[in-house]
């Protein structure tokens, strides 16, 4: 009985034995199949980027340049273009044609009492090629020249230029209203009643048919008014803010002018006038009129 139980025992522990020897085998095979690590200091190969998928070079953009404007102390300066102002003071006048104005017209009557009840400045002359193109960047003149007056522009080519200019500045310039004109040219408070702007004698402050050749002139190369003013009579006609409208007799503050109409005022002759530059003369056409006869001179309110 002993014997037959050593038999089962030993039969028993060569069996576990065998098992163990064939999981162990079973995992050495496994161990021997398993792929080998990559190696860390084997980096892929790139790969070539076909030319369908380089990326283009971004293009350079233009240079645009820089635009350096300024109003400081009456003067108005853009991209080096000096524009010079003079300042006028609140005052009262009789507008119209008053006794020294020669042959008026019935569009310069009747006068009546106007008062401006603001300082204001006024352009020393009118506005040159050189600023308008340092602010609009063209010409649109027929006599070329830096320092004669811009003209062959509408009004509303005028309200273009100072709605352009503004932005530049930060400042308000405007067309001067006709009263603010008229005051200006007759001198303001050192008025001394001259028929035209500065003179009874209409070649010494400007250029008319009767010495301009039919051509327009530099700006401020004759007589300056009482206040300063250059060439407010003659050279080229001048845009005021204005619609036209027929004068009355009552005495006015700050006008404007009518509130429609449809033309829009312009004043002080040009180069191929004489009759019409005297400091009363008014004239008018529609807003987008620009033959070469009117310029513009700019207003600023404080």
């Amino acid at each position: 009985m002993k014997q037959i139980l050593l038999s089962l025992l030993l039969l028993c522990s060569l069996g576990i034995s065998a098992q163990t020897t064939v999981v162990t085998r079973q995992k050495k095979q496994q161990t021997t199949t398993t792929a080998p690590k990559q190696n860390s200091s084997q980096k892929p190969a790139k790969k070539k980027q076909s030319a369908s998928t380089t990326q283009p070079k971004p293009q350079s953009k233009p240079t645009v340049p820089r635009v350096t404007a300024s109003y400081s102390n009456g003067t108005l300066t853009v991209n080096g273009a000096n524009y010079p102002m003079v300042y006028v003071q609140a005052g009262t006048f009789t507008m119209g044609a008053t006794s020294e104005m020669e042959d008026p017209l019935d569009y310069e009557k009747p006068t009546h009492q106007v008062t401006l009840t603001y300082d204001y400045y006024i352009g020393k002359t009118e506005v040159t090629q050189a600023l308008w193109k340092a602010v609009m960047g063209n010409n649109p003149s027929e006599f070329k020249g830096d320092n004669l007056p811009v003209e062959s522009v509408s009004w509303n080519d005028c309200q273009k230029f100072i709605s352009k200019l503004n932005s530049m500045t930060g400042q308000s310039f405007r067309l001067p209203t006709e009263a603010e004109w008229e005051f200006a040219a007759r001198g303001g408070n050192y008025s001394n009643h001259y028929q035209y702007s500065g003179s009874n004698k209409l070649g010494d402050v400007a250029w008319y048919d009767g010495n301009s050749g039919m051509k327009t002139h530099a700006v401020a190369t004759k007589q300056p008014n009482e206040l300063g003013l250059y060439d407010m009579s003659g050279n080229v006609w001048e845009w005021c803010s204005d619609w036209y409208g027929k004068y009355r007799s009552s005495s006015q503050t700050n006008p404007t002018g009518p509130s429609s109409g449809s033309g829009r005022v312009f004043r002080g002759g040009g180069f191929f006038d004489a009759g019409y530059c005297r400091s009363s003369f008014r004239n008018y056409d529609a807003p987008d009129y620009s033959p070469s006869i009117p310029g513009l001179r700019l207003v600023l309110v404080p």
